[in-house]
């Protein structure tokens, strides 16, 4: 029928005159509106769409930092998993423009193994950006610099050589002692900084940087070098 308005318009009185001709204009004005309601239904967002949308509301600059700490909030009765009733209380507290049907399908998509609830590690997973092949490389070569000893996991004992951190101003003055600032140093990088663990897995570095605002990934991989002296 192609696009029914433009070429009959939402004036009813044309259609009254001709349905009206074969005794049928109750039938035709439902059929009329039936068909206007179709055309002008929207087109489903895919679930690809939902979780980007949702991804470009809820990320800050702060990163993956600021996804778990928004899990956290959303998180009211402190068991580490979203059921759907704090999902959509914490979408509302959190200001986050999406319908109530958008949110209703959102949430199978974030919970990723069908559980009911969603997981610290399911809304990261599914939230934090995308990152090509190229920034994965360069921060893997950053973490082996990283991690002294070759653990997978670092520690304030990787940190000993690391000396630029002796240069921190709480250090300097006295208020922090050198492991309290090598903790701090930690928490950063910690997916969980409110209850930090003290050590910095290979994929809480990684996601660290995945919520860096950098367009290109030239100079993604040059902020890389500089920070962590690569060749």
């Amino acid at each position: 029928m192609g696009d029914f308005n433009s070429k009959v318009g939402k004036d009813w009185e044309p259609w009254n005159g001709i349905l009206g001709k074969f005794g049928c204009v109750e039938i035709g004005l439902v059929l009329l509106l039936l068909i206007q309601s179709t055309l002008c239904q929207k087109t489903p967002i895919s679930e690809a769409e939902l979780i980007e949308k949702l991804r470009q509301q809820l990320l800050t600059p702060s990163g993956i930092t600021g996804l778990a700490r928004a899990f956290r909030i959303m998180d009211d009765d402190g068991n580490n998993s979203l059921e759907l009733e704090e999902f959509m209380t914490g979408l509302r507290d959190y200001e986050v423009e999406v319908s109530p049907d958008e949110a209703n399908d959102m949430f199978p998509a974030l919970d990723k193994n069908g559980s009911g609830t969603i997981d610290l590690n399911e809304f990261l997973e599914s939230l934090k950006p995308p990152m090509s092949q190229s920034r994965i490389a360069i921060l893997d070569k950053a973490f082996e610099k990283f991690d002294k000893n070759d653990d997978g996991v670092v520690t304030v004992a990787d940190l000993q050589e690391l000396n630029n951190l002796r240069q921190h101003p709480k250090y300097n003055d006295g208020t922090w002692t050198e492991e309290e600032v090598f903790e701090n140093f930690l928490t950063t990088f910690d997916s969980t900084p409110d209850d930090p663990d003290g050590k910095i897995t290979h994929e809480e570095f990684v996601n660290f940087y995945t919520g860096l605002q950098i367009d290109d990934d030239a100079s993604f991989m040059q902020l890389i070098r500089n920070a962590w002296k690569i060749q």
